[in-house]
């Protein structure tokens, strides 16, 4: 019965953000007076810096030393975390601690039983030479009740008993120093600081927005549009009317998807950006557009082209609405895709007051349409196009194959998503919807044809509801992918081995493009095999919440999420989000001798669904 509901839960809400986006694009235009006030209540929500969660120091009475934690109401430190380390001439070693008894709690992230500190923690410290000076570094790390979780902290501290003085070191001791204890760089509280603030935010996400632009599933949107430009270029106004109607698409498209996102992660759901295309009849639906545009394009039918804006509507008010629409489209097909720098930024929203969040997904939006928008500005780039004849008819039925191979890529994320079966019923639709613009009466309406055509359409759109998940079964991998699980992943970290995660969708361009040119490479399997190193791959195609809690974990809303640990243990670190094979080979190689830096990413804990 709990995953009928989630299923009912889950299409539901997909249900919802589809609604959204077939709207009117008047209503889109116009929009509530402020459609996002049920989530400013999140501001209040706002999680505290690390610093002023945990308030630790040193206190020093005579020769005996303790150290002392205060912890803010709702956080919690977790007692298995602490670790202390007496610095000696570069040389780590770890001191014993006489803990108190802390409460005992299930942990929803590790799934079991574990015992934490609130409010006010403090234990003896016992010093073999107490009239000397000594380094200490001390290691905890602590959650929210409210999820989110920090990763692992080091504070470095030197302490002189002689003269009864304790100061704390910024930034570690010397390299030498940190670089012993399974070859681990300290974070030395700057946990904290290396979290990117809204400027740098606000730019990364701009420019992410930018190179979504060159994603393939953008391309066919993008190029329909720069036909329309085409059209319009000889007239100034129309090509900055129709620049800017995209702009507002895309913006207010990428908006409405985040604030759907955030409300539902708010309200416990464990999802991430892209979300959408994990429901499969939303995948459906996108496969049934582009086979429809892919029709209009080829002449069979006229349908759908206002939708893009191409054709005769330039110069009226619906072709501003086709505008406005395909930039919606391309929000909506290029969602999923994550491109450089944009991993950081949206991480960072997630953890942000609604409004500041927001704020953030508009610049991905403005980064995407910025180039379209300046090619209107710039007579001299328009002029370069070619002036409108013949010839557009040509380009627009050569337009149609790339809406067609969109439409063959959708169908296979389906397949990935549902199995044969699925496939069969949107292929079946698909014909459905062909013999129903084949019969569509035009120019006059004819009730015989019509109602028949109708019928057809009725038919397609009533077999989605009828696609569901596919169970999960054993995931096809290469010679040494293992199927991703925390299980799997302890095994191979208590077995001393370094582990390469791999979290990757179906529906993702750029994980698709880095396991084709960098992870299937001879090379990388060569290295993988002869260093040892356990490789396991996550796939998110489907709604996950293991995979889920995971990107959360370190920070990320969407795949690809590469995760390296060193075999002599410690924090992963995170890869770029575009591998490069040579690079790649570095870090595995550091990784089996057990060389990899912390990662310092902040981590979330998601609720059990």
């Amino acid at each position: 019965m709990a995953v009928m509901t989630r299923s009912f839960r889950n299409n539901f809400l997909a249900l919802l953000a589809t609604l959204l986006f077939v709207s009117s694009a008047s209503s889109l235009a116009q929009g509530p007076d402020n459609p996002f006030a049920s989530l400013n209540s999140t501001q209040d929500n706002a999680f505290l810096p690390v610093d002023e969660a945990y308030r630790q120091d040193l206190l020093l009475s005579g020769s005996q030393l303790s150290a002392i934690f205060e912890i803010a109401p709702e956080y919690y430190l977790y007692r298995d975390k602490l670790a202390l380390y007496r610095i000696d001439n570069g040389q780590k070693t770890e001191l014993s601690l006489n803990l108190p008894t802390g409460e005992v709690i299930w942990d929803d992230y590790f799934e079991k039983e574990t015992e934490v500190y609130r409010g006010q923690l403090e234990f003896p410290i016992a010093l073999n030479n107490p009239n000397t000076t000594t380094q200490l570094e001390l290691h905890y790390q602590g959650c929210a009740d409210a999820g989110l979780c920090y990763p692992p902290q080091t504070r470095h501290y030197t302490v002189d008993t002689s003269s009864g003085s304790i100061h704390a070191v910024e930034g570690g001791f010397s390299k030498a120093s940190n670089s012993t204890t399974n070859g681990l760089s300290s974070q030395a509280g700057k946990s904290n600081r290396s979290s990117i603030t809204l400027p740098f935010a606000l730019l990364f996400a701009f420019a992410g927005g930018l190179l979504l632009n060159l994603m393939p599933c953008v391309f066919p949107v993008l190029s329909i549009k720069l036909l329309a430009v085409s059209q319009a270029a000889q007239n100034a106004n129309q090509r900055l009317h129709h620049g800017w109607a995209y702009t507002a698409g895309v913006i207010l498209s990428f908006v409405a998807i985040a604030a759907i996102m955030l409300a539902l992660r708010a309200g416990g759901e464990a999802i991430g950006w892209g979300f959408q295309l994990q429901s499969p009849w939303l995948v459906a639906a996108l496969a049934y557009l582009f086979f429809i545009m892919g029709l209009s394009l080829s002449g069979v039918t006229e349908f759908g082209s206002s939708l893009m804006g191409v054709g005769s509507n330039l110069n009226n008010s619906q072709g501003l609405r086709g505008s406005l629409t395909s930039g919606v489209l391309a929000s909506l097909v290029a969602s999923p895709c994550t491109a450089p720098l944009m991993g950081s930024a949206l991480g960072f929203a997630v953890t942000q007051p609604a409004v500041v969040a927001l704020s953030i997904f508009a610049a991905l939006g403005a980064g995407m349409a910025a180039p379209f928008l300046l090619l209107t500005y710039i007579p001299a780039l328009v002029e370069k196009l070619p002036r409108p004849g013949p010839w557009m008819d040509r380009l627009k039925q050569l337009l149609a194959f790339p809406m067609y191979l969109t439409a063959v890529w959708l169908l296979w994320v389906l397949g990935r998503q549902t199995g044969g079966d699925g496939v069969t019923l949107v292929l079946t639709g698909a014909v459905a919807i062909a013999f129903a613009l084949w019969l569509w009466p035009r120019p006059q309406w004819r009730w015989l044809h019509g109602t028949v055509a109708i019928a057809a359409l009725t038919f397609a759109v009533i077999l989605l509801p009828r696609l569901s998940t596919a169970p999960q079964t054993q995931q096809q991998t290469s010679d040494y992918w293992q199927p991703y699980s925390a299980e799997k992943l302890e095994a191979a970290r208590g077995e001393g081995r370094a582990v390469l995660a791999n979290m990757t969708a179906a529906w993702c361009i750029t994980c698709l493009a880095n396991e084709k040119v960098v992870l299937s490479s001879d090379a990388v399997s060569s290295a993988i095999e002869k260093l040892g190193v356990v490789a396991l791959k996550g796939d998110w195609t489907n709604q996950d919440p293991h995979i889920s809690a995971l990107l959360a974990k370190y920070g990320r809303t969407s795949v690809p999420l590469y995760l390296l640990y060193p075999a002599s243990g410690g924090e992963a670190k995170i890869l770029p989000q575009i591998l490069s094979r040579e690079e790649l080979l570095m870090e595995l190689e550091a990784a089996a001798e057990g060389g990899l830096s912390n990662s310092s990413v902040p981590q979330r804990k998601l609720p059990p669904l």
